[in-house]
């Protein structure tokens, strides 16, 4: 070490009597260039606080905070970045990326504080004298870092799939899927939205590494039923994607089915794992739909024996019995069953609970029971004429359809009903009638107007390319039949209101405007309900009941303490909240059948 060395802290003592680089100076105004990158501005209103801007920051500047006032929503994380000016190098990364433009920097400068630890602040919550600033730097309008448009999904064309039952999604191949997963900014906003909280942004990064084992084994942590997820998932996560603000959300669904299309059955399996050592415990599961599944998957790999009672001829539940094949193939579905039978679980088809074994006798052979029935019982309208024989539930037909039962094709028909579950039974009549008899007439008519409807935007256009004759604002009135028993089709009003001043359902029409819509067949599809007429009468006096379903806990346990319940038949139609709920409802079952091992 060298003398100077030695004397190099003492010559810093001169800075000590020098004037500060920055100080107040209010006489000489020396403004920042127009677009000067300065100090931050953020939008409490647009910003989502999904976070790019603390990952992209190469000088650890930004931390992502709670704020108090702004909770946690859906699309929203409710955290706001704060920044560090000890660390910030004003590159402006954070600004390029920022999903909602809500980040921005003015073309202010100077800053003079006593206390450095004021130069950490959140911009947007702490009030800065630069906050109304025009100047400054922003992102430019027509210019990403990340493309804004989704790669596009190689469908079959209308004319190709119009006769036929064929899939029509076609997947991504290995280079569209990549392109599409460098789209994601891992902000994770997505996560906390999904009812079964998947690690989605790491899922997605198995895609653009190329390692779709490490993606099957991430979907799996969450969801058995990653196949039909991967096609006919409700994608709530892609509604509060941060890309969806400054284009299209990323395709998390068709990500989701690409990793599980790349990784041959038997190497899924394997990746899973063996399940844990038996733990000597029974459980029955009565529904082999993805609540029931999902909760036998779980319980077997946690060791327990479950066996699965499924009324019908094949599992999958209304995945299978109410989704057409060309939304979601049978030997797609087969194979997420298979996954979940490898692991021990055994399914006892043609099995209904009621008539061929008793809940009594349940009870009693089983240390825990769940009850995943879903909804497969249509709703009526229960208008004049509607228990004419011709008139049909939608959840009937599209059974008879997937079991291949014969069915007497209409050649025109009418529909009611603007949910999914119409478009999918209009859809599948108007394939068996171009089967017939060379042409399409059918006909849905809905309550709502077109911007209202419940099914999934991209069936009604998909419906409309397949020549459906979509009625919005008509509501049934009564079914016209002839002097000889004939029907001959629907009389519908105009739609005027459908809610009254409180929301309570009270559909007002104009009988000025009336229409008849021709119709051999009437289908009903306004919902369904489940049918309990499983429990018997001692047992449905026991339960506790909310407005026609059973009343259950948090964790989906009823008030018979052996008995829990989940999926449709509980939360309604949906297939992620179904595994979602096949989850908690497992978790609750481990907890109560091992005690000391859950308290462990």
């Amino acid at each position: 070490m060298s003398i100077s060395d030695v004397l190099s802290p003492f010559t810093a003592w001169k800075n000590l009597f020098r004037d500060p680089v920055t100080i107040k100076d209010p006489l000489n105004e020396r403004p920042g260039a127009a677009r000067y990158r300065g100090f931050h501005k953020n939008d409490m209103d647009k910003c989502i606080g999904c976070g790019t801007c603390e990952t992209i920051c190469q000088n650890g500047a930004i931390d992502m905070l709670p704020v108090e006032g702004i909770p946690a929503v859906q699309g929203d994380s409710g955290l706001r970045p704060r920044i560090d000016y000890g660390r910030c190098c004003w590159c402006a990364l954070c600004v390029d990326v920022c999903m909602t433009g809500s980040l921005t920097m003015s073309n202010e400068y100077k800053w003079v504080e006593s206390d450095p630890d004021l130069f950490r602040f959140t911009p947007g919550v702490d009030k800065k004298y630069w906050d109304n600033a025009e100047l400054g730097y922003q992102r430019h309008d027509e210019k990403h870092l990340m493309p804004v448009a989704r790669e596009e999904m190689p469908e079959l064309h209308p004319e190709a799939r119009l006769d036929s039952f064929v899939e029509i999604v076609q997947g991504y191949n290995i280079e569209q899927a990549k392109l599409e997963a460098d789209r994601c900014v891992s902000c994770g906003l997505c996560i906390a939205t999904c009812p079964a909280h998947m690690a989605i942004p790491d899922y997605i990064k198995a895609v653009r590494d190329g390692d779709y084992e490490r993606g099957v084994q991430l979907l799996y942590e969450t969801n058995p039923f990653s196949q039909v997820c991967g096609r006919v998932c409700t994608h709530c996560c892609e509604d509060s994607c941060a890309a969806r603000h400054e284009g299209d959300p990323i395709a998390i669904r068709w990500l989701k089915r690409h990793i599980i299309d790349q990784v041959p059955q038997e190497k899924v399996i394997e990746l899973i794992g063996k399940p844990a050592a038996p733990t000597g415990k029974k459980v029955a599961i009565i529904g082999a739909g993805p609540a029931g599944l999902t909760a036998a998957f779980d319980l077997a790999r946690l060791g327990h024996a479950v066996t699965v009672y499924e009324a019908q001829a094949a599992g999958g539940g209304m995945t299978r019995y109410g989704i057409p094949e060309y939304r979601l193939p049978y030997n797609a579905l087969d194979r997420d069953i298979a996954v979940i039978t490898a692991m021990g679980v055994e399914i006892k088809y043609n099995q209904r609970v009621g008539t061929d074994i008793t809940m009594q006798q349940l009870e009693a052979d089983y240390d825990a029971v769940v009850l995943a029935i879903g909804l497969h019982q249509g709703r009526s309208t229960r208008i004049p004429g509607s228990d004419h024989p011709q008139v049909r539930k939608a959840v009937d037909l599209l059974r008879q359809i997937t079991a291949g039962e014969t069915i007497d094709v209409p050649k025109s028909m009418v529909v009611i009903g603007g949910g999914n579950v119409a478009m999918d039974i209009a859809r599948s009549m108007a394939r068996l009638q171009l089967q017939h008899y060379g042409e399409i007439r059918v006909t849905l008519t809905a309550l709502e107007d077109k911007a209202h409807f419940l099914a999934d935007p991209v069936e009604i256009k998909e419906s409309l390319e397949e020549q459906i004759n979509i009625l919005d604002s008509r509501g049934p009135q009564a079914c016209v039949i002839d002097d000889n028993g004939k029907l001959l089709g629907l009389k519908t009003w105009k739609v005027l209101s459908i809610f009254d001043a409180e929301r309570r359902f009270a559909p007002k029409y104009d009988p000025a405007d009336e229409q008849i819509h021709e119709g051999e067949m009437i289908v009903e599809a306004i919902g369904q309900m489940a049918d309990v007429s499983l429990l018997g009468d001692a047992l449905t006096e026991k339960l506790e009941w909310n407005r026609g379903r059973i009343q259950i806990d948090p964790n989906g346990r009823t008030s018979e303490n052996w008995l829990w319940s989940a999926g449709d038949c509980v939360k309604g139609p949906d297939v992620i909240n179904a595994v979602a709920d096949g989850h908690r409802v497992a978790t609750s079952i481990h907890r109560a059948l091992t005690p000391q091992e859950a308290t462990a």
